[in-house]
């Protein structure tokens, strides 16, 4: 079973489309959901999630991921609701009041994030991250150190959190219990993070090595042999992704719900 943020295989067109060309899209896509402010379009690109992940066969993990999204834009949201007082009045506070529009905001912060988040993590999920980088390379002509830096950051992300779950279960064997509240989890991983802070220093060292000693100094963008053209449904992508942010912007200039 694939972990978090790494590759997972497929035949889908999501799979076959030009890196830089989903990144472009999901960059759109997340535009379009912070440009409008209407649950129509939010509902929407929801819905075209729903429809990639179906797609690309990982309806779990995007379950998953939609859900601990929604969990961490809880807190966004109750901030909102607390320091937002808009809209009739449904209950005072010392320092304003819980508005019917305060309510509305929360929601709308949560589906945001939601609607947002899912094309993002999509886009890694079905590419590779050394294709990822030769293609910026390409076809933006980015240096490759700086596409190597971003997609190093990217890979790591799931190593760290391996680290983490070892460190954890290293603990648990020694009869340290993180069952109870969240500030107990929270206080018993606090002093964890120093070793998972020498195992990443150990690994980006490393990593680092082994970069110099295959002549990452002398990498060029002509240096890949593989090639990354611009197809037809990635120029597809790119333009629904155009008319969604359209959408967004138009939906908030008619007044949409």
């Amino acid at each position: 079973m694939n972990g978090f943020l790494e590759y997972v295989p497929g035949d889908s067109f999501l799979h076959h489309m030009n890196p830089v060309a989903k990144l472009a899209a999901a960059f759109l896509l997340v535009i379009a959901c912070f440009a409008t402010s209407s649950f129509v379009v939010l509902a929407l690109v929801i819905a075209l999630d729903a429809f990639l992940a179906l797609r690309c066969n990982m309806v779990r993990q995007t379950l998953g991921l939609a859900r601990a999204v929604a969990a961490f834009s809880l807190l966004l949201a109750l901030i909102a609701i607390l320091f937002t007082p808009k809209g009739a009045v449904l209950v005072a506070l010392p320092w304003g009041y819980i508005g019917t529009e305060s309510i509305v905001a929360a929601v709308r912060i949560v589906v945001r994030l939601v609607a947002c988040a899912v094309p993002l993590f999509l886009v890694f999920y079905v590419t590779k991250l050394t294709d990822m980088a030769n293609a910026m390379c390409k076809v933006l002509h980015v240096p490759y150190k700086y596409a190597f830096t971003f997609t190093s950051t990217v890979r790591f992300i799931p190593v760290f959190m391996n680290d983490m779950a070892a460190i954890m279960e290293a603990q648990t064997a020694r009869g340290v219990e993180f069952d109870g509240s969240f500030a107990r989890k929270v206080r018993l991983m606090v002093p964890l993070c120093v070793p998972l802070l020498v195992s990443s220093v150990r690994k980006t060292n490393s990593a680092a090595i082994a970069a110099e000693v295959r002549g990452f100094n002398l990498r060029t963008r002509e240096s890949g042999y593989k090639e990354y053209p611009l197809g037809g449904i990635d120029a597809a992508a790119v333009a629904a992704s155009v008319v969604a942010v359209a959408l967004g912007i138009a939906a908030n200039v008619v007044g949409l719900l």
